[in-house]
């Protein structure tokens, strides 16, 4: 079954824009493109339906994603007749993509609330699709469809429509500008971004990075700033309180949850914004963590404006690098990005 609620799989795939798309009958190659496509920073992937036993190949990706790659959201294309979603449906498909509209399908996809997403072609056809409840309609094939085009000349009567095109989007800057400034909410992404000769020379590595590199065109092409916001006030203990006195203090005052880390805690509640407590007491100041929507851009941006910073730590899920400028009241500032 869906790990994941509808509402949830929309806005990640409106959110980050990208869709990779792929299949491989070799379970250890699928699990590979997982693991490249969310280093890279995809909170999806596209399994396509296009080889004997694919869904047993699914089912066991599945399983695979649930405990090394947990964040990833899976789901399977070239979806044709209800038989096929269902049974991609019970092995843990988060979403359906089909190369045309089929009612029976759209029925099955509404019945379990999963986001379902049909090959379209014409205005008529998107429009029957959200009639069925369908929220984000692929055209297929993209480029032959009318390309960008017919993107931005079907938003305008119909500017309520979100438009993923598959089929026609090049790896390139000038390709993603042009799809993005046409309107769309997000592209699929096939043999342009998992090649033949990726997976023939298991270039994992390339792959993360190409991930990357197009995301990174997503967000300028929609506008979205580099610095988003503060994601964390970093607190530390005195003699007068440790790291957990502070903590309890504000869970116990206003409810929030704690967690413990292996240098700090963090406070935080259901709205946007958390507090991290360290363990140590390092500074009698605070620090302030920005959080950022790309860790590199915005590293240059800083760079380039003659900041420097210290060494950085990376992980797949989680960037960090502190600032050696401090802020006028002494205040030390480091940059944040995480999946």
């Amino acid at each position: 079954m869906a790990k994941y609620k509808r509402i949830q799989v929309n806005n990640a795939i409106m959110e980050s824009g990208l869709v990779p798309v792929f299949f491989n009958k070799d379970l250890e190659v699928a699990k590979k493109v997982a693991k490249a496509v969310a280093e890279g920073g995809s909170k999806v992937l596209e399994f396509t339906n296009r080889g004997e036993f694919a869904y047993q190949i699914f089912g066991e990706l599945v399983k695979y994603c649930e405990k090394e790659i947990p964040g990833l959201i899976l789901g399977v294309g070239s979806v044709g007749d209800p038989y096929t979603a269902s049974l991609f449906i019970n092995n843990g498909a988060n979403f359906i993509v089909g190369p045309m509209l089929n009612t029976e399908v759209a029925k099955i996809c509404n019945r379990k609330k999963i986001p379902y997403s049909p090959g379209c072609g014409t205005a008529t056809e998107i429009a029957n699709a959200e009639e069925m409840g369908v929220e984000i309609c692929k055209i297929f094939p993209g480029a032959e469809v009318g390309g960008p085009g017919f993107v931005k000349n079907l938003l305008g009567p119909m500017p309520w429509s979100s438009i993923m095109p598959t089929g026609g989007v090049e790896g390139t800057k000038e390709s993603i500008d042009k799809w993005f400034k046409a309107g769309v909410v997000a592209v699929g992404m096939g043999s342009n971004l998992i090649s033949k000769d990726v997976l023939e020379k298991q270039d994992w590595e390339t792959l993360a990075k190409t991930t990357a590199k197009i995301l990174s065109w997503i967000r300028e092409a929609k506008g979205v700033p580099v610095f988003t916001g503060i994601e964390h006030l970093g607190l530390y203990p005195s003699a007068k309180a440790d790291g957990k006195k502070v903590t309890d203090f504000y869970a116990e005052m206003f409810g929030f949850k704690a967690k413990e880390g292996n240098s700090s805690f963090f406070v935080s509640s259901s709205g946007a914004g958390r507090i991290e407590v360290m363990k140590d007491p390092v500074s009698d100041k605070i620090h302030v963590a920005v959080k950022v929507s790309d860790f590199e851009l915005a590293c240059k941006i800083l760079t380039d404006k003659g900041i420097e910073l210290e060494e950085p730590k990376v992980k797949s899920d989680v960037k960090a690098v502190f600032l050696k400028k401090t802020d006028p009241l002494g205040n030390k500032i480091h940059l944040l990005w995480t999946k």
